[in-house]
């Protein structure tokens, strides 16, 4: 297993766009080390935006990111995928390729031209897909699976990858309620593990019940962080999302709970 990375991720007076348009400014957060992070907001708030830039899979053109001490542009790709994996939304896979060869490429930043494949890497992925449940699936064409199983082949991938540092972009999408609450059990077993792991979720109530670091963004910046009990309040559910609701305390987790009043139904 990775070993855990004692410091922080951090985004330090970040400006991140796409072309002319600027999605984030000035914005500044730490991912504090050893915690599950979920970041919640409406949609088009820079929520991938900022995942993206934390991984450098976007420029930022103003402020840095510190990665475990060093700034993100002065490390090499592999050294970054070494530290820090990413499950983007919707990757796109190699035509033709099978389960257990897509999920082998999440090796990759271990390789090198003094070390090859070995018997540790095998046993990786064949541990990742366990973990993933798609270790039934590895010798199935990727192209023939359902979006719910794609999914989970993405997740052990980036599981194969074995870094301390793990981003997952909306990683229940296409899972029915049973396999995104085993998702999220599985990145919370992770963070228990010692990794630091950052989810961007939509389904709120799954993001209260599992975050152990609670990040609210609204148009491009980050209006609340914390733990959700401190965090989570109807006043601003509403504000951020523009849905009145009440906030309960979840019988079983003991966590918020929100439940849309009468005055949101159409």
């Amino acid at each position: 297993m990775a070993e855990a990375v004692s410091a922080p991720l951090i985004a330090e007076s970040i400006r991140v766009g796409y072309g002319n348009r600027v999605i984030i400014d000035d914005l500044s957060v730490t991912i504090p080390a050893g915690e599950l992070t979920v970041i919640v907001g409406p949609n088009a708030c820079g929520k991938s935006t900022l995942l993206r830039a934390l991984a450098r899979m976007l420029p930022v053109t103003a402020g840095q990111v510190v990665l475990d001490g060093t700034p993100i542009k002065k490390l090499a790709p592999k050294a970054i995928a070494r530290q820090l994996g990413l499950l983007p939304q919707s990757p796109i896979a190699p035509d033709g390729i099978i389960v257990a060869d897509l999920v082998a490429r999440g090796r990759y930043p271990h390789q090198g031209i003094l070390k090859q494949w070995s018997d540790a890497d095998a046993a990786a992925v064949q541990q990742a897909m366990v973990r993933a449940r798609v270790d039934e699936l590895a010798d199935r064409p990727v192209s023939e699976l359902s979006g719910g199983q794609r999914q989970r082949v993405w997740i052990a991938m980036a599981l194969a990858q074995d870094t301390p540092i793990l981003l997952l972009d909306e990683p229940t999408t296409y899972l029915d309620i049973s396999h995104q609450v085993e998702v999220l059990r599985l990145a919370r077993q992770l963070q228990r593990e010692g990794r630091t792991v950052v989810v961007v979720l939509h389904e709120l109530n799954l993001a209260f019940r599992y975050a152990t670091n609670l990040i609210v963004m609204q148009d491009g910046a980050i209006v609340a962080q914390g733990a959700v009990n401190d965090v989570v309040t109807a006043e601003l559910v509403h504000e951020v999302y523009g849905l009145p609701c009440v906030v309960l305390t979840d019988p079983v987790s003991g966590r918020p709970l929100v439940s849309p009043t009468e005055e949101a139904e159409v």
